[in-house]
């Protein structure tokens, strides 16, 4: 999928412009009265302000003023300006509002895959704060190609959103440049860099991916495997695998570092299930196999139970993001926990603040991570 609009639900139809329809420059209005005609469904083929009036049998003004502004007007007025537009199925030109006030309302999020829940939970978190504030997302996923996020950012500021959430620091150089020169709010997120586009909310890939090292290694574990898709579009699996080396050198002097990578094969389980395979072929010394992803660690375990590995016993194993998964599969998974909603609604009161206010400094935030220890390790 490389492109969802959010649905708004009907407490956010109100448009961002508050504009005098008897002065002829409201934006709802507008559309539907031109030099005194109204057009009708007959003759544009949609449902216009109008219509909605006459079902309503109110005035136009007074639709658009329920639309945009419900506090001002009856409780008896709104129910029937609701119930008119129901009947009739309108839907408010935001196009028009768009000009009038240069503001979209809308929201872009790029995030690498929609099938991961902790990349779901962090737009989750996104929309929570930005819903009741009337911004709606606009979603696409990069697959890791970060061809595809040049392409994805630049569909996106076609489109003149309000705001950018993406995930990941680092970008093509025209990806950051395009980014740089959009003048509008970017938020990076689930990691950290010396030098963001703009703002930043995450964790350090690196210092995580250490800290699960130090964990297995109080263990007893002694000689691990880091295993993971190390495409060159997955930096923070990149940055994880170099911490994982790093750690293996200053922890296990002399231990050789040992590396699986399984090039660019799709992020499933069944990838996962290959990488135990290759792992017990290439390196069955290994007495802790540690995945970049609890999808890859998911797989493994799976697949360890369809061939009576023992876990933890035979072969220890653990994964990266706590997935919903990682707390109810048999044995439970040892992994690192990210902030994954908490991300998401960090992100999104920085944006919304940006977005309302006057512009203000960079903001880096650190919300950091937890080694959780289970059964698999």
């Amino acid at each position: 999928m490389s492109v969802a609009a959010a649905v708004a639900t009907d407490e956010h139809l109100a448009p961002a412009v508050v504009a005098d329809p008897l002065a002829g420059n409201d934006p709802l209005a507008g559309a539907d009265i031109v030099a005194g005609h109204r057009p009708t469904r007959r003759s544009t083929g949609t449902v216009t302000l109008s219509d909605v009036a006459k079902a309503a049998q109110v005035s136009p003004q007074t639709v658009s003023r329920t639309i945009r502004s419900p506090e001002l007007v009856s409780e008896f007025t709104l129910e029937r300006v609701r119930d008119a537009i129901a009947q009739t199925g309108y839907v408010p030109n935001l196009a028009a509002s768009n000009l009038a006030s240069n503001r979209s309302m809308t929201v872009a999020a790029i995030i690498p895959s929609v099938s991961a829940s902790v990349f779901a939970d962090s737009l989750h978190g996104l929309e929570e704060v930005l819903a009741p504030a009337g911004y709606q997302l606009f979603i696409g996923s990069t697959d890791y190609s970060p061809s595809h996020e040049e392409e994805l950012v630049r569909a996106f500021l076609g489109r003149r959103p309000d705001g950018i959430f993406i995930v990941g620091t680092n970008h093509t150089p025209n990806t950051s440049h395009l980014l740089r020169e959009s003048r509008v709010p970017v938020v990076e997120a689930w990691d950290f860099t010396d030098d963001p586009i703009d703002s930043l909310v995450g964790f350090s890939n690196r210092e995580a991916t250490a800290a699960i090292v130090e964990y297995v290694v109080s263990r007893g574990y002694t000689h691990p495997t880091f295993a993971g898709s190390l495409q060159s579009g997955d930096s923070r699996a990149m940055a994880r695998k170099s911490s994982f080396e790093s750690a293996v050198r200053r922890l296990l002097p002399g231990e050789p570092i040992r590396v699986v990578d399984s090039g660019t094969r799709k992020i499933d389980f069944d990838t996962g299930t290959d990488l135990l395979a290759t792992t017990l072929a290439e390196h069955p010394e290994t007495d802790v196999l540690m995945f970049a992803s609890d999808i890859f660690a998911l797989g493994a375990l799976f697949e360890c139970a369809r061939r009576g590995i023992a876990v933890p016993s035979d072969l220890a194993i653990t994964g990266f993001g706590d997935f919903d998964l990682a707390r109810h599969v048999i044995p439970t998974l040892t992994t690192v926990s990210v902030p994954s909603r908490q991300i998401g609604t960090t992100a999104g009161g920085l944006l919304v603040g940006r977005m309302t206010h006057s512009p203000s400094d960079t903001t880096e935030i650190d919300l950091g991570f937890s080694v959780v220890g289970r059964d698999s390790a």
